[in-house]
């Protein structure tokens, strides 16, 4: 009787726990688009009014900043301090150490759009896997922003993987944040190497 009664506190317990987690608001996503200038966002204003756009198109509005980094600003700066939930309501990240550490969960299950929807990753067709973040791995500005996110010709931009593949196993290859540069800024290159224009939004408030 003791053990049918622990089974079922555990049942209850795991339970309660998918229910909080369908309950979380979503705090993050990966755009499902791009506004259609490749890495011309018209700076980090306007990469946060594309990412407040999509999310109030689904019903999430709030204070939204892209993860993106310039000269003068670094993504880690710019988006809160978590904990941050995708549209399944699964969380990706407790806090800010936690996104730039073991602690964070994004991978192609868990980096949906803003509509719950995967986005495609290495193996599948287009693939869409390089984000822009003009990042390193600890959160700080890369020198590849495509002039602060306002170049769509020449230069580059630092791109992580949300699927967490790459060419090899490398701690780079599986780098959310910092992979490695694009070929260009146009969405044409971009999508040479496996993007699509898209970029990281969080819920900073």
């Amino acid at each position: 009787m003791a053990g049918f009664r622990m089974m079922t506190a555990a049942i209850c317990l795991w339970a309660g726990g998918a229910a909080l987690a369908q309950d979380a608001e979503m705090s993050f996503f990966v755009t499902s688009t791009n506004p259609g200038q490749g890495a011309d966002l018209g700076g980090l204003e306007g990469a946060d009014a594309h990412c407040a756009a999509l999310a109030e198109a689904v019903g999430a509005p709030g204070d939204w900043r892209a993860y993106l980094s310039t000269e003068e600003e670094n993504a880690r700066d710019r988006i809160g301090t978590g904990p941050w939930h995708n549209a399944q309501g699964v969380e990706i990240a407790a806090d800010l150490d936690a996104l730039h550490g073991e602690g964070n969960m994004i991978s192609k299950e868990t980096g949906l759009d803003e509509t719950g929807a995967m986005v495609n990753g290495r193996g599948d067709t287009p693939n869409r896997h390089d984000i822009l973040t003009g990042t390193m791995a600890d959160g700080m500005a890369a020198a590849e922003t495509c002039e602060g996110w306002t170049s769509s010709g020449e230069g580059s931009a630092m791109v992580g993987h949300h699927d967490r593949m790459g060419l090899d196993d490398s701690e780079a290859a599986r780098s959310w944040n910092a992979s490695h540069p694009s070929r260009g800024c146009g969405l044409e290159a971009l999508q040479g190497t496996g993007g699509d224009g898209l970029f990281y939004c969080f819920a900073a408030d």
